[in-house]
């Protein structure tokens, strides 16, 4: 049976108004609706609330990125996948360490699709460009495109923080960058890139859809630089406490003993 909440206070959401207030029906859920006769608005009288619980879209993110797909979170804690690629999208600055001097960048790129796989010789059709320090391991600029145009890699020079030497492999469009300390350009083995290579599969690892297998792919570029500027910021996060962590324990930096891991930082 429906009752009316006669204790509760009725205010226009609209005009403000809190005289010539009367109700006007009941929503689905059984919610007492009202009508503003000043300004002719309808609204509900303590409107019930769908938002999910701050415990429960952590959860979802942290689950995200222990690797299972947007999908089957959606599936695990029975919601739409489109909640869990939302709960992605935060507007926040990719956090960096700029209390430790930085030495050697590393550049490289990596290949994905969007939506599907493309019909051309390698199939790619965007590319995940990142540019990382080396100590502490972290990722101090990035770009997803449809194109590795010097124009787009000096981008990301251009907008980071200064280091003594950049490191990047053999491909031709690192040459027309400007650096402002040294370029090493090694064509023939991954001596000098030997720390982007482990970040680009640490990606690949942490966040599904950029796994090679994945039959999964984001449907635009806006999601998927979204996903991969939460994880950097927990990523580097990670790295700086890692560093600091072996430091204090005086363990080799090759050491795994640690007590957290990258979700820990999400």
């Amino acid at each position: 049976m429906k009752t009316e909440n006669k204790n509760l206070e009725r205010i226009c959401p609209k005009c403000a108004n809190a005289d010539n207030q009367v109700n006007a029906g009941y929503n689905r859920s059984g919610t007492q609706r009202c009508l503003c006769k000043n300004c002719k608005y309808k609204y509900t009288l303590n409107g019930k609330t769908r938002e999910y619980p701050e415990e429960i879209k952590q959860q979802a993110i942290k689950t995200y990125y222990s690797g299972v797909s947007g999908r089957g979170v959606g599936r695990l804690l029975g919601m739409s996948k489109a909640n869990v690629y939302n709960w992605l999208k935060k507007p926040d600055k990719v956090w960096i360490s700029r209390t430790t001097a930085q030495e050697i960048f590393e550049m490289d790129e990596m290949y994905h699709f969007i939506e599907r796989k493309a019909n051309s010789e390698t199939r790619e059709n965007i590319y995940v460009t990142s540019l990382i320090s080396r100590a502490p391991r972290q990722i101090i600029g990035f770009t997803v495109a449809f194109d590795k145009s010097p124009e787009r890699l000096q981008s990301i020079v251009d907008n980071s923080l200064e280091a003594q030497k950049y490191a990047t492999d053999g491909y031709l469009g690192y040459i027309d960058l400007v650096y402002p300390g040294k370029h090493i350009r090694n064509v023939s083995n991954k001596n000098d890139t030997f720390t982007v290579e482990g970040i680009n599969a640490d990606l690949r690892h942490y966040i599904p859809v950029l796994a090679r297998r994945s039959r999964c792919f984001c449907r635009s570029l806006e999601t998927l630089e979204a996903v991969l500027a939460v994880f950097i910021d927990a990523y580097n996060k990670f790295g700086e406490a890692k560093m600091k962590y072996r430091e204090m324990r005086n363990l080799d930096k090759n050491s795994r003993e640690l007590p957290f891991g990258v979700v820990d930082f999400i």
